[in-house]
């Protein structure tokens, strides 16, 4: 017996249906005119709001096949206020690939977020958003990297840490430079996906003028999203600290990374218990 196959086309006009039938037409501005014989928007307005032809999106919902632009799936998504995941959903079923730069996040975390980093006890976790800003971490974390709430906001971009802190490098000690290069080709990534915005090219410029071991490894033009598992750090008083790196996407807000290091269970935890007893920053 043979599997029938999914039409798009008409998977995407079911789609686009179903959201109509959900806004109210005051919701979009539009006056009230009274009960309708069906709910929601019609399709003369949707086609109005979405500045395209009313014959093309009645075409476009009795499932054709037509192709359909990123700058009016843009346009769609707005009018039916779909939410991060019935966008994707929309440019999936339109078999077009999301726009690369949205606007940028105020990278916002939740208080349940800020618990769960606080629940986490001996393990360092914090929380950066795309530009590579930690916006959120934990006490342990602190104990690691320094007082985090007394630093600037640029001191607090782990690109520009990485670059340009002794501490940092000294946590760091003879596995630096593999993570300075493995950062900066995060940065170079970053920055490709994200060209149009003046944060990377103003951010770019200082970094280049604060480290020249910044623009020799830009030079080399690698490009890397991945991120080592394992992670040793140097205490001054307490020698080496072994940590397992876990880093997931936030799914309240996929802007954000989470990232924690787990004390591995060879004297490591016990080190980072006198670390966080004493109150003290390495």
């Amino acid at each position: 017996m043979s599997t029938p196959q999914l039409d798009r086309f008409q998977e995407l006009a079911r789609f686009l249906r179903i959201r109509r039938e959900r806004i109210r037409p005051e919701q979009v501005g539009l006056p009230y005119s009274g009960r309708r014989r069906t709910p929601g928007l019609r399709r003369g307005e949707v086609a109005m709001l979405a500045e395209v032809g009313l014959d093309w999106y009645t075409y476009l919902e009795q499932g054709r096949h037509i192709n359909v632009s990123p700058e009016v799936l843009e346009r769609l998504s707005n009018v039916f206020m779909l939410d991060a995941s019935e966008r994707k959903h929309l440019f999936s079923l339109a078999r077009r690939e999301l726009p690369l730069e949205l606007p940028f996040d105020a990278s916002f975390v939740s208080p349940s977020l800020q618990g769960f980093l606080d629940s986490l006890d001996t393990s360092p976790a914090s929380i950066m958003d795309t530009r590579m800003n930690i916006v959120a971490w934990n006490s342990a974390y602190c104990a690691i990297n320094g007082d985090l709430s007394s630093m600037s906001e640029r001191e607090r971009n782990f690109v520009w840490m990485t670059f340009t802190s002794p501490q940092f490098r000294y946590l760091k000690g003879d596995q630096w430079e593999l993570h300075a290069r493995r950062i900066a080709a995060q940065f170079h990534a970053g920055y490709a996906r994200c060209a149009d915005d003046p944060w990377w090219s103003e951010q770019y410029e200082a970094l280049s003028k604060a480290s020249p071991e910044f623009r020799e490894f830009w030079k080399t033009h690698d490009i890397r999203d991945a991120i080592d598992s394992h992670k040793v750090l140097r205490c001054p008083n307490l020698g080496k600290l072994n940590f397992d790196l876990v880093s997931f996407q936030s799914l309240e807000n996929p802007n954000l990374t989470v990232s924690i290091h787990v004390p591995q269970q060879d004297g490591t935890i016990a080190k980072m218990e006198l670390l966080m007893n004493k109150g003290n920053f390495i």
